[in-house]
């Protein structure tokens, strides 16, 4: 089994201090010979990927930020400048969409199928795949890493709501004896879609309230962090403020500093806006920019914390994660490897706690 590498971001959103494990594909040049005695070059890439949001104070898009500006530093130690950054623009996307059910008042995604359609050819394109989820009395699927078609979201959509929408029309109770809550579904989600292509991200449409999950929310991050899955919320005005003045504040929260760790943000939406709420995440999304860096010189398993910086710049900044292999030993030992070039690689500092 390959040992791997994390590292995260601290920043700030609320009391919290968010964090994100960050990936690195490692490696050198090695000549290996062949059979037939015809040696063979084998470059492995050395460099680390990013998507990164950068927002102002009001979680608004800034102005296009020059690449000279961007700044990464390791557990505190000495910072360095990125090697190069982008907008992750079209890049593709690997969605999932997560439909809680089990919020207080889900009637206002009753045209949550119409406005998920409306997200393609334009926000989303065939280049795009996406999940479909609904949790409630039993975690279903509909979609599967489906390229994103306007008829195929309406239908996935649909195919999840049904049975709820069944419930609702002829007033049944909800009846769980083992209801999905918010944790236990999140973690099942970014199992299921481990394998998933592009870059991996879960929308969950939600009052971010979990209402007793098995899994607890630092277990749910470190998923989060490791998969390199960035989580966006999607929650209505209404629930928010009914949150805060109940006993749910501290739970609403808590799923907003999951959001934060994980290079996400909530979003607040309506029924009359979500279209065009579902339409502004996805654009959230090709405006992150792509940070790109050499891997961190001798690198070992564990967990590292990253601060991505931008100069002359008080922003809002969220990096998504990736899990990382670390150099094989007797690769890195062989004649046949040619060693990397270190020079510009960055130095960790003295890794720090972890909030819980």
């Amino acid at each position: 089994m390959a040992r791997t590498g994390a590292f995260g971001r601290a920043g700030g959103l609320r009391w919290w201090t968010a964090a994100a494990w960050f990936g690195v594909w490692l490696g050198g040049l090695a000549a290996v010979a062949q059979d037939d005695g015809v040696p063979t070059l084998h470059a492995y890439t050395n460099l680390v990927q990013v998507p990164t949001l950068v927002l102002d104070k009001s979680l608004q898009p800034l102005p296009p930020i020059a690449e000279r500006r961007f700044f990464v530093r390791f557990d505190g130690g000495r910072r360095f400048r990125a090697t190069h950054v982008r907008l992750e623009g079209d890049d593709p996307i690997s969605l999932a969409i997560v439909v809680d059910l089990r919020q207080q008042y889900p009637g206002w995604m009753n045209n949550l199928d119409a406005a998920v359609a409306a997200l393609a050819p334009l926000s989303l394109t065939v280049r795009d795949h996406v999940s479909i989820y609904a949790a409630d009395c039993s975690l279903v699927r509909s979609l599967n890493d489906a390229p994103a078609d306007s008829a195929m979201l309406q239908r996935g959509v649909e195919s999840v709501l049904q049975p709820w929408r069944l419930r609702v029309a002829e007033r049944r109770k909800q009846d769980c004896k083992s209801p999905w809550n918010l944790w236990d579904t999140l973690r099942s989600v970014m199992r299921e879609e481990g394998t998933s292509r592009g870059r991996r991200v879960i929308l969950v449409v939600t009052d971010g309230v979990d209402r007793g999950s098995k899994t607890s929310w630092s277990a749910v991050r470190e998923e989060a962090q490791g998969s390199g899955a960035a989580i966006f919320g999607m929650i209505q005005g209404d629930d928010v403020f009914a949150s805060y003045h109940s006993g749910n504040r501290s739970s609403t929260e808590t799923f907003g500093a999951l959001c934060d760790f994980s290079g996400g943000m909530v979003m607040v939406g309506t029924e009359r806006n979500l279209a065009e709420g579902l339409k502004q995440f996805v654009s959230r999304l090709r405006g992150r920019y792509i940070v790109e860096f050499p891997r961190p010189y001798s690198t070992e398993a564990g967990t590292h914390v990253m601060d991505i910086t931008v100069d002359k710049l008080d922003a809002v900044i969220r990096p998504a994660g990736v899990t990382v292999p670390v150099d094989d030993p007797a690769i890195l030992n062989s004649p046949t490897t040619v060693p990397s070039d270190r020079s510009n690689a960055p130095v960790l500092g003295k890794p720090r706690e972890w909030p819980q």
